[in-house]
């Protein structure tokens, strides 16, 4: 019994007509003979639907990387089509990173990565699309093969290839179906290439920042060697030019004063054997004891004067002398057997240079020498102040010093009037005006002498050149 078809909607003002029911089934008739076609059409429908549903399972499991779909669409494009076997291929240049560049499906059901395992003919297949011979859609070729390009932005990059067994009809549906795992696959691998890609720049980022870290840290640790070598340099530097000033001021002092005072106490010696027989008795004691008197003092001055000259010839008990309140505190310190001495530092100490550093230090240095020798005080302070513009360095005493002598001796001696002593005092006010600054000569609050010279601040570089 024959199947009467439907009659078609009319069609109204040029509008186009609903689809029959052929159209929708893809059987173009309703006889027994044609009901095997839909039989199968159906069946191999039935089989795309699961196998979309298969493929989009893997989909979902991107962490896997491109492979395990690939293997989901040959075989899914194999079962389709009954296939002896099925493969996607890439062309030579296409994807240059990715591996494998092909996997087939042999008939066993294995999927293969090596020509040596294949058919003949799929190897050819495979050589073909490498050397880029790809047809622009789909197509079955001589040896009955579908090839089906795979596209990317318009550009094919390979082909999905399944030779079926013996002469079966391709049709619309098959072809659409295979366009579509086509397309996954060439999806698939590209974002296997950029995640592959992702992968190699992170890795090699990571790498660069680990190499700029470790540059960075051996970059810190040079730039602490120089620190520590510079430091080291300017101490050496400090220390030699402290050893000359001790030496040439341990040598001056043994070959001028003490000569002389030892000298002094030898006359003074043989004047009092001399005085002693013929003189009156009552002269004689007087002289005597002022013969005495003065000669105790030449060796009290001796004595001193030894103690100086063994404090500067004496190893510095500190060994590192990185700063001006160091370098103070060690000239403060050779002086302390023999006067109370203190040391105050206000402000925060800042680096001025060798050159200033060392002529503030020798300058304090001369103070207190003239302190201890000169006059009769039993303390001293050296106050060592850090200003917005200025530092200043005074030393003050208790003593019976003379300020307004002091200033005319000063005064006297530049212009070369002098008798030659209290050259100390000339060389401190020269010491300050080389630097820029000024020296003063004034009374102290606890009743002595208070000597101070005020340093402009410069360029640590500036200071060290003057």
């Amino acid at each position: 019994m024959t199947t009467q078809p439907r009659s078609r909607p009319p069609t109204d003002g040029g509008r186009r007509s609903l689809p029959d029911l052929a159209a929708l089934t893809g059987v173009r008739s309703g006889k027994q003979t044609y009901y095997n076609a839909y039989q199968r059409s159906n069946e191999r429908l039935q089989r795309t639907v699961a196998a979309m549903d298969s493929i989009s399972g893997a989909l979902v499991h991107p962490v896997e990387g491109p492979r395990p779909l690939l293997e989901k669409i040959v075989r899914v494009a194999s079962r389709h089509l009954d296939a002896r076997w099925a493969l996607l291929a890439l062309t030579a240049h296409a994807l240059p990173s990715t591996r494998p560049r092909f996997l087939a499906l042999d008939a066993v059901g294995l999927v293969r990565d090596a020509l040596g395992e294949l058919p003949p003919d799929a190897t050819e297949a495979i050589e073909a699309i490498s050397s880029g011979i790809l047809p622009t859609r789909a197509m079955q070729n001589d040896a009955g093969a579908v090839v089906v390009p795979m596209l990317l932005d318009g550009h094919a990059i390979g082909a999905l290839v399944v030779a079926p067994h013996g002469d079966v009809p391709l049709e619309t549906p098959d072809l659409s179906a295979l366009h579509i795992l086509a397309n996954l696959a060439a999806v698939s691998l590209h974002t296997g290439d950029l995640y592959r890609t992702g992968l190699a720049q992170q890795r090699r980022a990571h790498q660069l920042f680990d190499e700029v870290s470790e540059q960075a840290r051996l970059l810190s640790v040079r730039d602490e060697e120089l620190r520590a070598a510079e430091q080291r340099l300017r101490v050496a530097d400090q220390r030699e030019l402290i050893d000359n000033e001790r030496r040439r001021i341990a040598l001056e002092l043994h070959d001028s004063v003490a000569q002389t005072v030892l000298t002094a106490g030898l006359v003074l010696e043989v004047a009092r054997r001399d005085l002693a027989p013929g003189t009156h008795p009552q002269a004689a004691a007087t002289a005597l004891t002022e013969l005495d008197r003065a000669r105790d003092l030449m060796s009290t001055a001796t004595e001193q004067l030894r103690s100086v000259i063994y404090a500067l010839h004496h190893e510095r008990a500190a060994e590192d002398v990185a700063s001006l309140p160091e370098l103070l505190a060690e000239v403060a310190s050779q002086h302390r057997p023999h006067l109370t001495v203190r040391l105050r530092v206000e402000g925060s100490p800042i680096p001025l240079g060798t050159a200033a550093e060392h002529a503030l230090a020798r300058t304090a240095g001369e103070a207190l020498f003239n302190v201890a020798m000169h006059s009769d005080a039993r303390k001293a302070l050296v106050r060592l102040r850090y200003l917005d513009s200025a530092v200043v360095l005074r030393v003050s005493d208790d003593g019976d010093g003379d300020p307004a002598a002091m200033r005319r001796t000063v005064r006297l001696a530049r212009r070369g009037t002098a008798d030659g002593r209290h050259r100390g005092l000339v060389g401190m006010a020269l010491r300050a005006e080389a630097l820029g600054g000024t020296f003063s000569i004034r009374r102290s609050r606890a009743g002595g002498v208070a000597v101070e010279s005020r340093i402009p601040l410069v360029p640590a570089s500036a200071s060290a050149t003057t």
